[in-house]
């Protein structure tokens, strides 16, 4: 389909008729994906779900008239849960060190393999004869993130996370989130880099802010917590509201500074878990339902909706290419930095590190979004950007299988989504 009939389908469909198809897509992906005894996770059904019904296919339904809206608060939401149930511990001490020196070397060598892939076939539009430097970055950025929210409920379903192969699981999970998200905010923008850090910084401030503010009402303003008790269930849900207005401060907060939205759900996540007692999950627990069970399935069908199976299938080798390179440059150097780096937890089998590697190397949700911020920026192709998008789908479907039947695990019945809990080191 060409791009005047894909904009044509795409203005066709209303956008009741959009969210119809789209629910209707994302209904049943649970249950396949357990009738496939979890081989195939429904995060990947979402995405084909999306391709089938979208203007590059069937032309059912279009992201107009407020749809991809509501995808975009399912992208807020599902960093929300990603920060809320992030653990700040793995992020310190020696294993976390580790883990942020090997991301750091798995951006410098995604830098020199996106290079190659450019010198290859190259990443531009059809309108652009050389890609710019910071479609490079974009790229070399999405290749080095690891998706922790949906690799969590198979690795707690496999019984793994008081294991040490869970807890280093979770420690490069964790920095495979956390520095895309900086990254992104930093290196895609059109500022030099010592004012994108200054940038950075005043959201940072901003955030601490918030976070301050909120935790000196709970703790200064008589009664303050027993309202939000007392009114958290029946038709009130005030807990649920604060949190939703919580998220949207912070996304409004880093749209003001011109950062991605992304990094302020995340920080939302961060501060919401500051803010709740440990062993008090309800409101994370209504907040996984209203985000796993609406917005969030919405946001992966919505993406799909926005890949270009045709560009996909007409460039197979570059999409073999990511999806190598993804897998070397994210799970080559975790393999080595856990087999030659002493941290005082490394991992003695080899069987160990090779799963680490590929739970490392498997990433979406931070490709989605990099790619998202790249195309609405005119640094990447769209037909690069779908096929940067079916190679991390890729990933999602293939590292964890086989990384599942090197340990022995394929029997198991894996869980069907991710959830917010809150995961200890």
């Amino acid at each position: 389909m060409d791009l005047v009939a894909a904009e044509a389908a795409e203005s066709s469909a209303s956008p009741i008729v959009s969210l119809f198809w789209i629910a209707l897509a994302a209904a049943p992906a649970p249950v396949i994906s357990r009738l496939l005894r979890g081989y195939v996770p429904d995060v990947v059904l979402l995405l084909v779900f999306g391709i089938l019904i979208g203007p590059h296919a069937l032309a059912w339904a279009g992201s107009g008239g407020g749809v991809e809206l509501v995808g975009e608060l399912g992208l807020g939401m599902l960093f929300l849960l990603a920060g809320y149930e992030l653990d700040p511990r793995l992020l310190r001490g020696r294993s976390g060190g580790q883990a942020w020196a090997v991301w750091v070397v798995c951006l410098a060598l995604a830098f020199a393999a996106v290079a190659a892939l450019t010198w290859w076939e190259g990443l531009a539009g059809p309108e652009m004869t050389r890609p710019s430097v910071t479609s490079v970055i974009a790229v070399a950025i999405a290749m080095t993130s690891t998706a922790l929210g949906t690799l969590l409920p198979i690795v707690k379903q496999d019984g793994l996370l008081t294991q040490p192969l869970g807890r280093a699981v979770l420690a490069h999970g964790a920095v495979g989130e956390l520095g895309p998200i900086v990254a992104m905010s930093v290196l895609l923008t059109s500022r030099s880099l010592v004012s994108a850090l200054v940038v950075l910084l005043l959201f940072v401030l901003a955030a601490m802010l918030v976070a301050l503010v909120n935790q000196r009402v709970l703790d200064r303003v008589p009664g303050a917590a027993g309202l939000l008790e007392r009114l958290s269930g029946g038709t009130t849900q005030l807990p649920v509201r604060v949190v939703f207005l919580l998220l949207l401060i912070l996304m409004a907060v880093a749209e003001t500074f011109d950062l991605d939205v992304v990094l302020g759900a995340f920080a939302a996540g961060l501060i919401l878990r500051t803010l709740v007692p440990a062993g008090a999950d309800r409101v994370g627990q209504a907040w996984e339902t209203i985000g796993f069970g609406v917005f969030i399935p919405v946001f992966f069908v919505v993406s799909g909706m926005g890949i270009d199976i045709g560009a996909v299938v007409g460039s197979p080798l570059l999409w073999l290419g990511f999806v190598l390179a993804i897998a070397v440059v994210r799970g080559g150097p975790v393999w080595i930095g856990e087999r030659f780096v002493t941290h005082g937890a490394n991992l003695a089998s080899g069987r160990e590190r090779a799963r680490l590697a590929l739970y490392a190397a498997t990433g979406l949700p931070i490709i989605v979004a990099v790619t998202q911020v790249a195309t609405s920026a005119d640094l990447l192709g769209a037909d690069v950007a779908s096929t940067m998008v079916a190679a991390g789908a890729t990933t999602v479907l293939v590292f964890p299988l086989v990384a599942r039947l090197l340990g022995g695990g394929g029997e198991r019945e894996p869980a069907l989504r991710s959830g917010a809990s809150r995961t200890q080191s």
